[in-house]
């Protein structure tokens, strides 16, 4: 089930009430509620690097979503996404941050749908901390961070519509996301299969940039999530860039580990207590 991020490419957008802001005309056939999950990030090879707690809480029909992810190295990746769950998901408000060593150019991103106000701040590459303030036209498919959610409401063998992302690269800038999906995937649950729809995301840079950037290897690669159908449609796993000329990281659903109890441990020679 985040900011999503070239790192915002894929994480969890804001929506508000109101705002006016429809993303991709995809309906709410499935209204998000109280959650707390669990979550762990680790590299394509299995490794972990950082645990995550998501929360969402719903107040009528606005939602707030809070991702945060603490790495091993004590570096932070804070995502928070306000959004309106009416008839269809809008966008109202999004918040990024990505600090620590992990990231060579710590960075902080914020829209408001209403103002079309973007901020980043950024370092540099002279660790210089730098701030870039636009008021763009934001379109009506903006979805950042709302990605997971939207695919969560389309249906099995719908065509998804193609949705519209506010990226820093450092400039703050609008690209395409262009949604596939793949088929499906099978994986297990302590042993017994179950099947996951796969979609594949392509950024889509547009205009000149988009002509040069895979000429200059600044072509995002792709990313995959996959969700599982049903009546309660759930986000599985995902593989997204961690951040721009970074290396695509995995997010996976992780269950608490509780400590092994002693007194449930028989001593050697000694029958299990009843």
């Amino acid at each position: 089930m985040i900011v999503r991020l070239l790192a915002t490419f894929i994480t969890v957008s804001a929506i508000l009430a109101g705002a006016g802001l429809s993303a991709s005309n995809v309906p709410v056939r499935y209204k998000e509620g109280l959650t707390h999950g669990f979550l762990v990030l680790s590299t394509l090879e299995g490794n972990p690097i950082a645990v995550g707690d998501l929360t969402e809480v719903a107040q009528g029909n606005k939602v707030t979503s809070h991702l945060i992810y603490h790495f091993s190295d004590g570096s932070v990746q804070d995502e928070t996404t306000v959004f309106s769950q009416r008839q269809n998901f809008s966008l109202i408000t999004y918040h990024l941050v990505q600090k620590g060593p992990t990231f060579p150019h710590p960075s902080e991103i914020s829209v408001v749908t209403s103002t079309g106000q973007v901020t980043v701040r950024y370092t540099n590459d002279k660790g210089e901390e730098k701030t870039e303030n636009e008021r763009l036209k934001l379109p009506s498919d903006l979805a950042n961070g709302l990605v997971l959610t939207l695919l969560k409401n389309v249906r099995a063998g719908e065509a998804v519509p193609q949705l519209s992302m506010v990226v820093a690269t450092p400039k703050p800038r609008i690209v395409k996301l262009s949604i596939t999906a793949e088929g499906k995937d099978p994986f297990t649950i302590a042993g017994s299969r179950r099947d996951a729809l796969h979609y594949v995301i392509k950024v889509e840079i547009g205009g000149l940039a988009g002509i040069v950037a895979p000429l200059l290897g600044k072509q995002p690669p792709d990313a995959h999530i996959w969700i599982i159908g049903g009546e309660a449609p759930t986000f599985v796993k995902s593989e997204t860039l961690s951040y721009l000329g970074g290396p695509v990281w995995r997010t996976e659903l992780v269950s608490p580990v509780w400590p092994k109890s002693e007194k449930a441990e028989p001593k050697s020679g000694e029958a299990p207590k009843q």
